[in-house]
């Protein structure tokens, strides 16, 4: 157990109590010199150091600008060891009666150095930096009991135990859990294990991912480079992910001291523990969406199976052999397709808001995959629907966003995107530069689905858009294509897809999918949540917002005072 007394936030008193092995007098005295260390065996420890690093400095430095005292027992001394500096003169060394393990005390920090003083921040921040040092030494070693005191009154208070997760939560627990990353390990020596919190329940910044290397808090570049390049496509422009990161390199494979506190570390093998984490970071996107879809759109196994007759081609998607599952109940067989349409149906006002009002008057509730039920709209903007005692709010844009760019991005990297032939060509004007970037760019166009040849001039004709965004308009989406492809391939490779490539998919998904505030017919509904369950990847739109939401009936009954 590691206890931390201060008070006045530090400059007062600083007293830090622990149960271990304790020092004998020896190891007092020594741990009070400049660099000098009791913890390398041998000189091969050197190539391969597993404990945090410092050169024997600390205590020292401490001493020299501030009134020391330490107290150290090992557990088959019957009586311990007390040593005081004063300002950085050794004072007293006694035999005194204490418990196992040391305490270290340290009072007027920096009362002969009062320069040094003033440059200490507000209390409070003070306060802060130390309990995130506590907070970081905590993860790193689950197995201790942590506590902090300030002026008598408790502020961290930490169970010890063998569970990463339990540790975690009692940290942070008012965040949403979202990855669970590994346990991952590989051959060449890396294991990874963390958790990420869910976007929206940790404040914005680049400073809320943890990271410790062999149970070392450290700030990593790479590493966090890493994490957002396996979140690719899963954050919101302007954020950073949060969570916890704990990754174990072999002792020999890095270098850590770089940096005089002990915050940065060299890897031998950067690229294959950037590879490492990418891959552990895609991992665990891959099993989160697996278990929300069994979760959210479980479909019952067939009854009789063996009776029914085989499906029609109508019904039975090509990719998935054997008989179709029954996506949609209380609907005739057939109105579901196996090839998507160019996009959602567009209805007239008239006509949409008719069939809508005469299906809520009726309180028709359809049923969606076993357990999900579409109950109804909010704002044309959000489907809700009900599962297990849930509510389920969707947003009809982010998911039909999603669905479009999956689609895009298939048949981009499978150079199979299907075009749309216009019924009538349409010819467009660029400006001189864009029309010289057209030029250059028609290979890319085509590989994305389009059409266009060149008629003279700033003059092009439009003769097919990618097959998913049949309702989009051709020219502004040529236009966007034309400017994205042309900004050049800076950023980075994500799989098979130049960045550039990435953001120009996300956008034209963006512009042809249905609009908030369009009002669809129940029937485009089920539409639309079928080809979410379709979806490889559907919780979040490829800009980083989430598509949809859970309400558990604990959670909505608390909105009304009810217990």
């Amino acid at each position: 157990r590691i206890s931390v007394q201060v008070e006045g936030s530090g400059t007062r008193l600083i007293r830090v109590i622990d149960d271990g092995e304790g020092m004998d007098a020896d190891d007092v005295l020594l741990s009070l010199e400049r660099h000098a260390t009791s913890k390398l065996g041998t000189e091969g420890g050197l190539e391969k150091i597993a404990t945090l690093g410092f050169r024997g400095e600390a205590l020292p430095s401490i001493g020299s600008v501030s009134w020391l005292t330490l107290w150290s027992r090992p557990a088959d001394r019957p009586t311990g060891t007390r040593a005081e500096i004063r300002y950085g003169v050794l004072r007293e060394v006694q035999e005194a009666g204490c418990a196992r393990g040391t305490v270290v005390e340290v009072r007027h920090l920096f009362g002969n150095v009062p320069a040094r003083r003033k440059f200490l921040k507000s209390a409070r921040t003070e306060l802060h930096h130390i309990a995130e040092v506590l907070r970081g030494q905590a993860l790193g070693h689950v197995g201790a009991a942590f506590s902090l005191e300030a002026e008598g009154r408790p502020v961290v208070n930490l169970v010890g135990g063998d569970d990463l997760e339990a540790r975690v939560r009692e940290l942070y627990p008012d965040r949403e859990f979202w990855l669970r990353l590994g346990p991952a390990d590989e051959a060449g020596g890396f294991g990874l294990e963390g958790f990420l919190f869910h976007p929206g329940s940790a404040p914005a910044g680049s400073d809320r991912l943890r990271i410790l290397v062999n149970f070392r808090p450290v700030q990593d570049r790479m590493i966090r480079h890493a994490v957002m390049e396996g979140l690719h496509g899963f954050l919101m422009k302007g954020r950073a992910p949060a969570g916890v990161l704990l990754l174990t390199v072999s002792p020999e494979q890095i270098d850590v001291n770089v940096h005089p506190a002990k915050l940065e570390v060299r890897f031998r093998r950067s690229r294959d523990v950037h590879r490492f984490i990418v891959q552990a970071v895609t991992t665990a996107l891959e099993k989160y969406q697996d278990a929300v879809r069994s979760d959210l759109f479980a479909v019952p196994p067939p009854v009789n199976a063996g009776r029914l007759p085989p499906p029609s081609a109508a019904t039975a998607p090509s990719a998935s052999p054997g008989p179709a599952p029954v996506l949609f109940r209380g609907l005739q067989e057939g109105t579901v397709t196996a090839e998507p349409p160019a996009g959602l149906r567009r209805r007239t006002e008239r006509e949409t808001r008719g069939s809508a009002a005469r299906d809520l008057q009726e309180g028709k509730r359809e049923e969606v995959f076993a357990g999900l039920t579409l109950i109804g709209t909010l704002a044309d903007l959000y489907l809700l629907c009900e599962k297990d005692g849930e509510l389920v709010v969707i947003d009809q844009h982010a998911a039909h966003e999603r669905i479009l760019y999956q689609q895009l991005r298939t048949g981009y990297v499978q150079r199979q995107a299907a075009g749309q032939n216009l019924v009538f060509p349409l010819t467009l004007e660029l400006a001189p530069d864009l029309s010289e970037a057209a030029a250059a760019h028609v290979p890319d166009l085509e590989r994305l689905g389009f059409g266009i040849e060149h008629f003279g001039d700033e003059t092009w004709v439009i003769k097919s858009v990618p097959a998913p965004l049949g309702a989009a308009d051709p020219r502004e989406l040529i236009v966007e294509a034309v400017e994205l492809l042309a900004a050049g391939s800076g950023g980075t490779e994500t799989g098979a897809i130049p960045e550039r490539v990435e953001r120009l998919l996300a956008t034209m998904a963006c512009k042809a999918a249905v609009k908030g505030g369009s009002r669809l017919a129940p029937r485009e509904m089920l539409e639309l949540l079928a080809r979410m369950r379709e979806t490889d990847v559907f919780s979040h739109c490829p800009h980083g917002r989430p598509v949809f939401r859970r309400f558990s009936r604990r959670e909505i009954a608390r909105w009304f005072n009810r217990t």
